[in-house]
């Protein structure tokens, strides 16, 4: 019978590379749902080390930072920021004009 990894083991392996959850993150903001965003945050958490690291990374209170991601989370916005910092990225705002003409 072959390796079988489940999903989340695979998902964290291929999370340890910024470029991978940066395109995991955009993929997130695309549903219509603003929760996903917030879970693929944990996912990348999870990644990184767990909540305890990223919210020492972060400078964030761990529980606060477990509050924040959850599925009732409504993040601050410097700590939004301070979450992506700490995972290596950085916020960028394009117009839809401009999505649209790229996924031609």
């Amino acid at each position: 019978m072959a390796n079988i990894k489940n999903y989340k083991e695979h998902l964290i392996e291929q999370l340890q590379d910024p470029e991978e959850f940066a395109a995991y993150l955009n993929a997130a903001l695309q549903d219509d749902d603003p929760h996903v965003f917030l879970l693929a945050l944990r996912d990348i958490a999870e990644a990184k080390g767990g909540m305890t690291q990223l919210a020492k990374e972060a400078d964030l209170n761990r529980e606060n930072l477990y509050r924040t991601l959850s599925l009732k989370g409504n993040p601050r916005f410097f700590s939004l920021l301070a979450v992506l910092d700490a995972c290596g990225l950085e916020l960028s705002i394009h117009s839809k004009r401009t999505r649209r003409a790229h996924a031609r």
